[in-house]
């Protein structure tokens, strides 16, 4: 087990609490639409397809209506299962690399658009498996800066994900920071630099 089968349960666990019409912090989504996203993500590529080649759209238009109308407890179920054997995804080493940062991140969409969210504790081996898939993911969320980024941990460690003539650190923990990549509003983290160097770069996440 790691720690995205570990997000995968708790997620699983919050839906089944929640229901299908709870909010999350994916614009538009609730609860119901973030499962299917998932269900099609790891069980459907032909849905998938949809999104990439107009021919095939409204084949994955339809399986996605689907997916919507299936029971509640069916749909968590598909996405407890996670993905088929077909899918490169159902080796765990494969699910660990690849599913670590976003099924935490979705976890995270979901319980903090609760009103009652609290912070959860520390968790080194999480907080270290996010830190690695940060080390594997920076420059790709943060290739479009115009300046410089540099990711940072509480005890120095950095992750250099952009280089630049000026430099915008961000500082937080690796869970936080995961968050901050992912284009996630209220991420708790601070930023060291010129502020018209962080803004610049904030813009360019805010249009992803």
């Amino acid at each position: 087990m790691g720690v995205a089968s570990d997000e995968r349960r708790e997620l699983c666990d919050l839906f089944d609490r929640l229901g299908p019409d709870a909010p999350t912090l994916c614009e538009g989504w609730a609860t119901r639409d973030l499962a299917v996203h998932l269900v099609v993500r790891e069980r459907r590529p032909d849905a998938l397809a949809g999104k990439l080649v107009k021919a095939l759209a409204d084949r994955g238009e339809r399986i996605e209506r689907e997916l919507r109308e299936q029971s509640w407890p069916e749909l968590v179920e598909q996405v407890r299962q996670g993905p088929p054997k077909w899918n490169p995804l159902g080796l765990a080493a494969v699910d660990e690399a690849v599913n670590t940062a976003e099924f935490y991140v979705h976890h995270e969409d979901v319980r903090r658009a609760q009103p009652d969210w609290r912070p959860r504790a520390s968790d080194p081996d999480r907080e270290e498996a996010l830190w690695r898939s940060l080390a594997r993911l920076a420059k790709v969320f943060y290739g479009r800066s115009p300046v410089g980024v540099v990711l940072r941990r509480p005890d120095g460690t950095e992750i250099q994900a952009r280089r630049g003539p000026r430099t915008v650190r961000i500082v937080g923990e690796p869970s936080e920071l995961v968050l901050h990549a992912f284009s996630r509003r209220g991420a708790q983290v601070t930023f060291e630099g010129n502020d018209a160097d962080v803004l610049a770069m904030e813009d360019v996440r805010r249009s992803f």
